[in-house]
């Protein structure tokens, strides 16, 4: 089986996918949600949440959503500049690179904190193809190693996919069987394995995310809460909730329903309630870094994307 890119689905029809999930539920990944105009162009105003205490909240962006044309010392500047503490990379195969990227983040003051695995999709770990769970496993194994190399402390993991040739129950029992396969690297390594909940007919309620993190039995397996994934079809505070302390890291991007479909709009212009979601996290007590997974572009739309988690979920000026 195979999936478009988190990129890529930024290009798909929002009325088809609309379509699909009313017929069978989500079908596809975790979407990289557009921004509500085009990059650099003047955004609309978003809803501000309440002023309050600000939340420890380390706001971060995808090295993705940096300028693909500048070098990655210059990208990574950029990100600081803009107001962005962390960044999250994805997977790097080359050693080489993944020596530039590192020297990048420390050039510019601004921490690698987490990695997006890259070969969940492709390869998932429920597949029943022995060769496509080992190129997974590879990935994972690639991935734990780059965030050991870049400081970071958390990958990314979407654990399985249900789809006709794999049941909601093999999709479940094989996933686990893998990642308690590569506990024992994430606890050398010290990295946390944090399970993602998308858009790939599993973990479809908070409920039963924290049964499958729970029943893997280990420190080293956490919960990585999409704030956007859930609207479709739930409450993104909710969510927060009852994954509780589970949570270790959060993406942030936004969802808006339409008559003719949905889209995935730029933080504040979408369905979210940035009110709630903020006042969950502040009842969790969460402390971890929100990252931002939204279309890239120029410097003045990351600053104003950088704002929008300042006044819609900080709770900062």
């Amino acid at each position: 089986m195979s999936h478009p890119s988190r990129r890529e689905f930024l290009k798909s029809s929002a009325t088809a996918a609309c379509a699909a999930v009313c017929a069978g539920g989500p079908l596809a990944l975790a979407a990289v949600p557009a921004p509500a105009s085009a990059p650099g162009a003047a955004a609309p105003s978003a809803t501000a949440a309440p002023s309050a205490t600000p939340l420890p909240i380390k706001k971060g962006v995808l090295l993705d959503m940096l300028p693909e044309k500048l070098s990655y010392a210059d990208r990574l500047k950029m990100a600081r500049n803009v107001g962005f503490e962390v960044v999250q990379a994805p997977t790097e195969p080359d050693e080489r690179r993944a020596e530039e990227i590192k020297k990048a983040a420390e050039g510019a003051n601004i921490r690698i904190d987490s990695v997006m695995n890259m070969d969940h999709w492709k390869y998932p770990l429920s597949s029943n193809d022995p060769a496509a769970v080992e190129k997974s496993l590879a990935g994972m194994r690639t991935s734990l190693h780059n965030a050991k190399l870049w400081g970071s402390d958390a990958v990314l993991l979407v654990p399985a996919v249900v789809n006709p040739q794999t049941s909601y129950r093999d999709a479940w029992t094989r996933s686990q069987k893998q990642i308690r396969g590569l506990i024992p690297l994430a606890q050398e390594l010290k990295v946390v394995i944090a399970i993602e909940e998308v858009w790939n007919k599993f973990l479809l309620s908070p409920l039963e995310m924290v049964k499958y993190i729970d029943e893997l039995k280990s420190p080293w397996i956490k919960a990585w809460f999409d704030v956007g994934n859930v609207v479709l079809y739930g409450y993104p505070q909710d969510w927060i909730h009852t994954l509780g302390k589970r949570t270790v890291k959060v993406h942030l991007k936004d969802f808006k329903r339409k008559e003719d479909g949905y889209e995935w709009v730029n933080l504040g212009d979408g369905d979210v309630d940035w009110a709630a979601v903020r006042q969950a996290f502040a009842d969790t007590g969460y402390a971890g870094s929100a990252v931002t997974e939204l279309e890239g572009g120029d410097e003045a739309y990351l600053r104003d994307v950088s704002r929008r988690v300042d006044r819609l979920l900080l709770g900062a000026s």
